[in-house]
């Protein structure tokens, strides 16, 4: 931590009390910018740009006196206006890392420090990633959970297992909800009043609509939502955190991830309250380490492998020479375009709040897209944009490693593609979809099953050589009927 006195400058992502509470930061004046060229830049999301802004600004009304709120067209305009030189903590891209040491170099910024809103530091990750090339969560994870003494007893993981998937693949429930207690909602105040005033008056293209803040951009608000959720959903989450229902888009899901990439709370702080909920046996071993493996596991594992795989990683990637564009309805969030259930209300969710849980995410858009063959770079830009949660670092690894198989298996080993059968198993859309999930052939085939042979042909070379993908090369050269299916798909424009 930083000896002097100068001030701390904070980005719309490094907003608590972990950061400018600090033992080396009590008492030492904050600054916080509001850049109207940074907001019509990114664009995006309504409801993200309301997120950020209220975020800031309610940030800067709790520190009262000891906040600096700028506004300004850009980032330095503000700092020179300022006059007086800050430090600040590694913001969380490649493009901010570069800018902020310019900035130093200018004297505007006097020092920047570690990024301290992860468990694992960075250069930790370097020695634990060594030489490799590739590299898979599940020894991260373990790792993990040894280091921070997560869910262990002595040496060997709580229960005798290091995971339990098994436990957690439940299909939904044959009713129109999962009927758990409700998850913490925010109440908007004359702050969140003033935003979206603000925003309607900036002349900005966004994506999605305007709609009531559902997540918490405060402390506060944060642990609240904390709260919440180990005492009263934690329990259901393990079993269903893999299944999708139309009526239920927040299920049992914490809805944390907004706060967590705010950092608003500090991952560990998550981490040790559903450790805490297993060890006194008020929820399910199975559901904590699920939502554990989530924030300790796959959430550093992505953070460090931003870093780790370069500035290149997103642009440089395609492995599978996937190059066709995002087809319009796709880019512009059009659920109404769309004739599959789950497709559409993916879309939608997308839509109307910049948010659905990780399996619409990957096994049905992005499980469509790897189908189709869209290009993995406009599709990671398209996830940042319009995910309230998608940030520069969050989505690269997401989408271009674990989604789209884009950097050919550098992070996981296989492409994630299904037919409509998994989605038929883990949702309760096909059931009055236009389309038959059991189908590949005919007016009401399924896109994702008959487009799941298809993806399956284009790259047979490719996973016949893979154990966890040849049995699915083996079978489509079966199929009777795969002549058809390919001259079908390659026509198909209804999905």
């Amino acid at each position: 931590m930083s000896d002097s006195s100068a001030p701390l400058w904070l980005f719309a992502d490094q907003l608590g009390p972990h950061i400018h509470s600090a033992e080396g930061h009590l008492g030492r004046e904050v600054v916080l910018i509001e850049s109207t060229a940074a907001l019509r830049r990114r664009a995006g999301h309504r409801q993200k740009a309301h997120l950020l802004l209220s975020g800031m600004r309610h940030l800067a009304d709790d520190l009262g006196d000891r906040a600096h709120y700028l506004k300004a067209p850009g980032y330095r305009d503000a700092l020179v206006e300022f006059g007086r030189p800050v430090v600040v903590h590694e913001p969380t891209s490649w493009a901010a890392h570069d800018f902020v040491h310019r900035l130093e170099a200018e004297g505007l910024v006097e020092e920047v420090l570690p990024n301290p809103s992860f468990a694992l530091p960075r250069s930790d990750f370097e020695q634990w990633a060594g030489n490799s090339s590739r590299f898979r969560l599940e020894m991260f994870y373990r790792d993990q959970r040894t280091r921070f003494d997560i869910l262990m007893d002595g040496d060997q993981p709580m229960g005798g297992a290091w995971n339990y998937d098994h436990d957690n693949r439940k299909s939904p429930p044959k009713t129109p909800t999962l009927g758990v207690p409700d998850p913490w909602w925010p109440e908007e105040d004359g702050i969140d009043e003033q935003v979206r005033a603000d925003l309607d008056a900036l002349d900005a293209s966004w994506s999605g609509v305007d709609g009531p803040r559902l997540f918490a951009v405060t402390a506060a608000e944060a642990q609240s939502a904390l709260e919440t959720f180990i005492d009263h959903r934690l329990a259901d989450f393990g079993p269903y955190e893999d299944a999708m229902m139309g009526g239920d888009w927040s299920m049992s899901h914490s809805l944390l991830s907004v706060p967590l990439n705010l950092s608003l709370i500090h991952p560990l702080d998550a981490v040790h309250a559903a450790e805490a909920a297993a060890r006194e046996g008020s929820v399910p071993l199975a559901s904590a380490e699920g939502f554990i493996r989530q924030i300790l596991g796959w959430r550093e594992f992505v953070w460090h492998l931003y870093w780790h795989f370069g500035r290149d990683y997103r642009t440089a990637n395609n492995e599978l020479n996937a190059h066709r564009p995002l087809p319009d309805w796709f880019r512009d969030l059009d659920a109404g375009a769309v004739t599959a259930k789950c497709l559409s209300d993916a879309l939608g969710g997308v839509h109307d709040r910049g948010w659905v849980h990780h399996i619409p995410r990957l096994m049905v858009l992005g499980n469509h897209a790897l189908q189709q063959g869209y290009d993995p770079d406009e599709l990671t830009r398209w996830y940042t944009a319009n995910f309230v949660d998608g940030y520069e670092w969050v989505m690269p690894v997401n989408v271009v490693g674990m989604s789209q198989h884009a950097d050919g298996g550098k992070m996981a080993t296989k492409p994630y593609s299904s037919g409509g059968a998994y989605i038929n198993k883990m949702s309760d859309f096909c059931k009055d979809c236009e389309f038959d999930p059991r189908k590949r052939i005919g007016a009401d085939a399924c896109p994702f099953t008959a487009g799941y042979w298809a993806f399956t042909h284009r790259h047979r070379d490719r996973l016949a050589k893979n154990m966890r993908t040849r049995r699915a090369v083996a079978s489509m050269e079966r199929l009777a009927d795969l002549d058809a299916v390919l001259e079908q798909e390659r026509h198909r424009d209804r999905f």
